[in-house]
């Protein structure tokens, strides 16, 4: 099983990474008609390019999500930097065309709904695998599950937090959802590690 739970957790970080990238993109998309004229330009380029890096990452997906562990791994490097390019396309679409605090709470709120939806997921999937396992394999499954919905519950009340505050800034709510992503990732990979013995 120790392949399957590689991909497993492969798919399930890609799968968050898209659900956050498909979320900031219908926020712009929502909030495309409040644009300026001045800033319909940049807006639209902007938005184009998150949407291309969206694709290329969903390509790279699923052209290795049935590779072995090497390749999991040399693909997920690649995607982390792909990663990272749309995260700082969205700063700056933010910095630039989403200015108001409007844009930038529903952008977050977007993606905190995305990353929320993929801690439900990810333990409703984790959960059947573990229905499956013998007793003891399932018992430790069904402790890492235990340990990930506490992990969603304490970020999800973070996050929540924050948006109750008001007015943050981007800094703050990015930092958020990374704290957040980090969590998920930590506690996901530990739930499919549990897989492997």
């Amino acid at each position: 099983m120790t392949e399957n739970s590689n991909q497993h957790a492969y798919v399930t970080w890609a799968k968050q990474r898209l659900d956050e990238m498909d979320a900031a993109l219908a926020s712009f998309q929502t909030k495309a008609s409040q644009v300026t004229a001045d800033a319909k330009v940049k807006a639209t380029q902007l938005t184009a390019d998150m949407k291309k890096r969206r694709e290329g990452f969903d390509a790279e997906v699923k052209a290795h999500q049935e590779a072995n562990e090497a390749t999991l791994q040399a693909s997920k490097t690649q995607l982390e930097r792909q990663w990272t390019s749309f995260e700082a396309d969205l700063k700056t679409y933010l910095d630039t065309v989403g200015k108001d605090i409007d844009q930038k709470r529903a952008t977050f709120a977007g993606i905190a709904a995305a990353q929320a939806k993929a801690w439900g997921e990810a333990a409703e999937k984790l959960q059947a695998a573990a229905a499956k396992l013998g007793a003891e394999n399932k018992a430790k499954a069904d402790k890492a599950i235990v340990h990930m919905r506490a992990d969603a519950t304490e970020a999800k009340a973070h996050i929540d937090k924050l948006k109750q505050a008001g007015d943050e800034s981007w800094s703050a709510f990015s930092a958020a959802l990374q704290t957040s992503r980090k969590q998920f990732d930590e506690a996901s990979k530990k739930a499919w590690a549990a897989f492997k013995s």
